[in-house]
């Protein structure tokens, strides 16, 4: 094994009684660099000295003192961790041991400290013995003989014992004993660690505390607390989910009782703040795209005292400037209730105005909608609804009415590892959206598909897939509704092509939408050595025919680019540029998208 020697030093100014001095800070580590480095990142001592590196308010000598006698257990904490377990380690205030000096008669002033670290050999695992073992639990990594006898593997490999115990119900299992033994001689350390499960528990009753104002009865409705059933972690992980999913409560947070009741039972307490019942957010923005915008927003999550939700919210856009062709504009009102009928049932009722003016088509819709989302896991959700819509639309072929009835359904599953800024997993959403005529119209059904995944290559580039589906189906393209028909181009189909371009030449100079769309879009994102900072590549397909499903008939066009990441707390700000590729319509030039997280 190479063995180097790491040092560091840290200098500052500390001024005590009048007197400046310097203070010098100097870590001696005989070990890998690697080993090295962690210590000094761990030392209390030089985190105090770097907190303080300014010179403004430089520590005084107590706190140095207290900082180098915790030292001792912080570094052996370290050192443990990497197998070390025969060290030596001399941490020296002025030339004095730290652990001899009382905190009582620390020194008035202090110039120097130093911290001088033999790790000796690291130490591997002999045998390795945690029972009794918990139904299905993998075995723990880093644990078998000839392994780094790593203090961290050990505590995870009874950590995941003790999680399988209360997993199957054994809600207070604990560690009864350990017998830990380091054989210096042989560099070995061997341990036996045993589980006491303790008795297979239920779910008992549940206090509320926290003073919140939805109804005592309603907030019980929410978190659909299963008492009776056998003790799961899982559960209580669940209820505190759905209690902040309401988006009612500041917090929500469940703490099980310390010990079982007599009958089998563990009790268990819902600590519950509000959020503030209201909400009111204005804003206005500037885009190439949509020109000036501006919108509104008003809230209350405790309307009627039972955690319902009313969202009122509007948007206008095109005022000024813009591609759009004319002015956009959307209100809507939603008012939503959680656990209607069953625990993870959410129901609404929404009405919405719209107006789009977009480069092919004009609409004017007024919407009503009944339904409910159904919250099947954190990471599965499905929508049903029934609905009236009524439009007033524009296109080359003229002026349209139509009245129809809607059934929406809808299925997300989201197993991406970051909604904003995703490496890994899928998303996938999948709806079928019947729709019987009123008036204007035939009956059909509207299609939409659209699946992403992604995939890491090393620590740097992460490539980006996203494929979407759309049909119309049951009226003939003539006598379909115009806004539900589809066009391509714009950031949310093919990037460098004009927003909506793309439609079905009906005749020469009579562009409409069509009843079928194919779109792909694909991504290269690849890490600089600026952390915060990532660059992009990407090439857009889209496709609308004038079927509902795909024959070929209808037209492709392409468009490619390129764009910058920069990571925020609340996700990438991103800004790509983009060219056509190929097309009808190739005119465009230059278009620029600008937004917060990834494209897709």
């Amino acid at each position: 094994m190479f063995l180097g020697i790491g040092r560091g030093v840290i200098s500052l100014l500390l001024v005590t009684g009048g007197v400046t001095q310097a203070l010098a800070f100097d870590v001696a580590v005989n070990a890998p660099d690697a080993v090295a480095d962690q210590l000094r990142g761990a030392s209390l001592t030089a985190g105090l000295l770097n907190t303080n590196d300014d010179q403004t308010d430089p520590p005084q000598s107590i706190d140095i003192l207290g900082a180098a006698q915790a030292d001792y257990s912080t570094l052996i904490g370290v050192l443990y961790n990497q197998g070390y377990f025969a060290s030596e380690i001399n941490i020296l205030v002025d030339g004095r041991e730290a652990a001899s000096i009382p905190p009582i008669d620390a020194p008035a002033v202090i110039s120097n400290v130093v911290i001088n670290v033999k790790p000796g050999t690291v130490f591997t695992f002999g045998t390795v013995s945690i029972t009794p073992k918990a139904p299905d639990v993998e075995p723990t990594d880093g644990l078998n003989a000839g392994q780094v006898a790593s203090v961290t593997a050990l505590r995870a490999g009874t950590s995941a014992q003790i999680e399988g115990w209360r997993h199957v119900g054994h809600a207070k299992a604990s560690v009864a004993s350990q017998q830990i033994t380091a054989n210096n001689p042989e560099k070995t350390l061997s341990a036996s660690v045993t589980i006491d499960p303790g008795p297979k528990l239920q779910f008992g009753k549940i206090t509320i505390e926290g003073g919140s104002t939805v109804r005592e009865k309603r907030i019980r409705e929410i978190m659909g607390w299963p008492e009776g059933d056998v003790f799961d972690p899982d559960v209580i992980t669940k209820v505190e989910t759905r209690l902040r999913r309401t988006g009612t409560f500041a917090a929500a947070s469940l703490s099980e009782a310390e010990t079982a009741n007599p009958d089998g039972t563990l009790d268990a307490i819902a600590t519950i703040t509000d959020q503030l019942p209201r909400r009111y957010s204005f804003g206005a923005e500037f885009s190439t795209l949509d020109g000036l915008s501006l919108s509104a927003l008003w809230l209350h999550r405790n309307i009627f005292g039972g955690a319902e939700r009313l969202q009122i919210d509007g948007e206008i856009e095109g005022l000024s400037g813009g591609d759009t062709d004319g002015v956009d504009f959307r209100l809507t009102g939603i008012l939503s209730r959680p656990a209607t009928f069953r625990t993870d049932l959410e129901a609404f009722l929404l009405g919405e105005i719209e107006q789009r003016d977009d480069p092919n088509l004009f609409s004017r819709t007024i919407r009503l909608e009944l339904g409910a989302n159904y919250f099947a896991s954190e990471d599965r959700e499905y929508h049903y609804g029934i609905g009236l819509r009524r439009s007033t639309t524009r296109d080359d072929l003229g002026d349209r009415d139509y009245t129809i009835l809607t059934f929406p359904v809808t299925a997300t599953f989201d197993r991406r590892d970051n909604k904003l800024d995703a490496t890994a997993g899928y998303y996938a959403q999948a709806s079928v959206t019947p729709f019987v005529n009123l008036s204007g119209t035939d009956n059909g059904v509207v299609t939409k598909l659209d699946l992403r995944t992604y995939r890491q290559l090393g620590s740097r580039v992460t490539l980006a897939l996203r494929g979407q589906l759309g049909s119309v189906a049951g009226p003939s393209l003539t006598n379909a509704p115009a806004d539900l028909l589809f066009f391509s181009g714009g950031s949310g189909s093919v990037r460098g092509q004009e927003y909506q371009t793309l439609g079905v030449e009906f005749s020469p100079g009579v562009t409409i939408g069509g009843r079928s769309f194919v779109g792909l879009q694909s991504e290269v994102r690849v890490k600089t050595s600026n952390k915060n900072l990532s660059i992009v590549g990407f090439y857009d397909v889209g496709y609308i025919g004038p079927e509902a499903f795909y024959d070929g008939s209808g037209e492709w066009h392409t468009g490619y680019g390129a764009g910058v990441r920069y990571n925020t707390p609340i996700g990438p700000i991103r800004f790509d540029a983009a060219l056509p590729g190929s097309g009808p319509d190739t005119s465009s030039g230059l278009e620029i998208y600008i937004g917060i997280g990834q494209a897709f």
